[in-house]
């Protein structure tokens, strides 16, 4: 490859809308929280201080700047934990995204964190320079410290909830990021209802928890990814058939969708935007995918390491996928290379047959290739380990996302769906006694079925979504299992 550093910039005929996770500190975090298979890629760099240099932070800042057409631009920062870089580092990324950002163009600064290391401090800086913050919570307190410890295995629920209160005291724009795990798969609205009104969050990522491991690491795997002095520790690769016992189940996981989604749906709305839900929308619209698990091909979303190394993606930071240091080659020109691209086409490629044939392809595209190390059921290898959820989600939410999708369609607010809703149950049920049995057919008695939820309409607002407001923006830190 033509090296492109200095003075020979790319042209602006090759610039292109790609994404970088950028992770200052590599794999090095504060939490050792037990899903979290990042923390071992701190393996790849043995005796490395894992701080990204003052050198390689303008290098990035120029690059990235550089690559993209625009009008916005999204820097985003991950780890491990990236506010352990400190304060001063961020300043001076601010500085050099002053001096490279070129005219017509406005940049965005996304951050995702465990929230631990915030401070007043932190929040002002936040709020001065619009971040949208990624925040880690797992739900209720019993459910996030099953797993999300400190490195002495004490709790983090405390700090993580102070953190979200000093957001919101100092006015910061912030999401939730939520993995759903064995430990809180069976309790969707518990979790949620946490989140919407203990929180007070509206914008919710949920992130199913899938480690693939081999039969051989499983035992080591099953007891976390962290550092265990001088217990043997494994490297997280792609390989394997078998799950630790933190995974997700993959039905479990389309049960706990699918009890959000009907409560959204009935109530939330335009007022709670679950990035699920926006995904699916814009699959039911035709709108390009809103996460790149579902689009049809992938690539665009590459990992960033602290000493300048540029991974295919952020689940495939490990040798095979290393496409090259941005301080030898520009970044540009390792996301076009050829590398890359068969990367990307390979998900689409690589779909087995069954799932080319399956009604709900055209919202799922076989997921992430990351969880894709089952067989279908007449043999053929790469069917996603979630492909039950998915199908059952995707399945349960097409009538209400086609109703909100013509509503969009004719101009109208996608809330809309609730009142409708609201009045189709009235319809059918109004009459219906608490203890009868309900005429949905399920043979449960009303109350414990569709009498048991109650339902609000709500008169669509101009904060609520409309025909091009469906879909959050892509100022989002939505990418990556944080760390």
């Amino acid at each position: 490859m033509k090296n492109t550093l200095g003075p020979d910039l790319p042209s602006a005929s090759s610039l292109r809308h790609f994404h970088v996770l950028a992770k200052p500190t590599g794999a090095i975090c504060n939490l050792d929280c037990k899903y979290c298979f990042f923390l071992s890629k701190e393996m790849l760099y043995p005796g490395d201080r894992f701080r990204m240099a003052d050198d390689l932070l303008e290098t990035y800042i120029r690059q990235l700047l550089e690559s993209q057409p625009g009008p916005e631009i999204s820097v985003a920062w991950q780890g491990g934990e990236p506010t352990l870089m400190g304060l001063d580092f961020f300043r001076r990324a601010m500085e050099y995204t002053a001096t490279y950002q070129r005219p017509g163009t406005t940049v965005a600064h996304t951050i995702q964190t465990n929230g631990t290391e915030l401070t007043p401090e932190w929040c002002a800086f936040f709020r001065e320079h619009n971040f949208l913050v990624g925040l880690s919570l797992d739900g209720p307190q019993e459910m996030h410290d099953l797993y999300r410890v400190d490195k002495g295995g004490r709790p983090t629920f405390d700090k993580v909830m102070r953190a979200a209160r000093l957001m919101q005291a100092h006015g910061v724009e912030f999401n939730i990021l939520t993995t759903v795990n064995a430990g809180n798969v069976e309790h969707p609205l518990e979790v949620y209802r946490f989140l919407r009104d203990e929180v007070g969050t509206r914008f919710i990522q949920f992130i199913p928890i899938v480690e693939r491991v081999t039969r051989e690491m499983l035992p080591l795997a099953n007891q976390g990814w962290g550092a265990r002095g001088s217990d043997p520790r494994p490297l997280y690769v792609q390989e394997g058939g078998l799950v630790t016992d933190r995974t997700v189940d993959a039905e479990a996981w389309g049960r706990f969708l699918n009890a959000i989604f009907d409560e959204w749906v009935t109530r939330d709305v335009g007022t709670v935007f679950v990035q699920m839900f926006d995904a699916a929308l814009a699959s039911w619209v035709g709108a390009p995918a809103g996460m790149c698990i579902f689009a049809e091909t992938c690539g665009d979303a590459v990992a960033l390491e602290h000493n300048g190394d540029l991974y295919s993606c952020d689940h495939f930071v490990e040798p095979k996928h290393l496409l090259g240091n941005i301080r030898k080659v520009h970044m540009l020109q390792l996301v076009d290379s050829d590398q890359q691209r068969a990367f990307g086409t390979h998900k689409r490629d690589s779909l087995p047959n069954y799932c080319r044939q399956c009604a709900v392809r055209f919202a799922c595209h076989g997921e992430c290739p990351k969880n894709r190390f089952m067989s279908t059921p007449d043999g053929e290898p790469g069917l996603n380990y979630l492909c039950a959820g998915y199908l059952s989600f995707f399945t349960h939410i097409d009538r209400p996302m086609r109703m909100m999708a013509d509503l969009l369609r004719r101009g109208r607010y996608a809330d809309e769906v609730m009142p409708l809703l609201a009045a189709e149950k009235a319809a059918m049920f109004g009459s219906t006694g608490r203890n009868h049995l309900c005429p949905c057919g399920s043979g449960l008695k009303f109350k414990r079925c569709h009498g048991g939820a109650h339902v609000s309409a709500a008169e669509p607002t101009p904060e609520r979504i409309n025909a091009r407001g469906t879909i959050r923006s892509a100022r989002s830190a939505w990418r990556g299992q944080e760390a």
